[in-house]
């Protein structure tokens, strides 16, 4: 957009020479890099939001093109009542009925109990306990 060449700016130094003189140079660059940087950054601005009305218009389109489609599928494929079928594959599940109420747990393979388990942690005793305590 704003192009310089690099014989532009040698040019624009040796007439910064002559205008200005050496003691005011830095404070005098230091000025121009600034306003050099307020256009760059008000440029950029003017970059995004031209970029981000770009882009909304075009999910707006996109957004008029899907619904156009759907509606479409929608005409040539009308949605039917689903019936529920019975299942007479699978059989019928019975209900588990204990033997009495009182009757002990049935367990289908025995637990695998290790001896020497590392996530079992060793009881705690201390002295005068008549017994070990479990870890709370």
């Amino acid at each position: 957009m704003f192009d310089v060449a690099s014989s532009e700016v040698i040019l624009l130094g040796v007439v910064a020479l002559l205008v200005i003189p050496p003691k005011d140079l830095p404070k005098a660059m230091r000025i121009a890099g600034q306003w050099v940087g307020r256009v760059r950054g008000v440029a950029n601005q003017f970059r995004s939001g031209f970029d981000n009305m770009v882009r909304e218009a075009e999910l707006q389109e996109m957004e008029k093109k899907w619904a156009a489609e759907n509606a479409r599928i929608m005409r040539e494929h009308p949605a039917e009542p689903v019936q529920m079928l019975p299942m007479a594959d699978t059989p019928a599940v019975e209900a588990h009925e204990p033997h009495g109420e009182d009757a002990p747990p049935v367990t289908v393979e025995p637990p695998i109990v290790h001896a020497a388990s590392p996530a079992i942690a060793p009881p705690i005793t201390s002295p005068g306990d008549p017994e070990p305590r479990a870890h709370p």
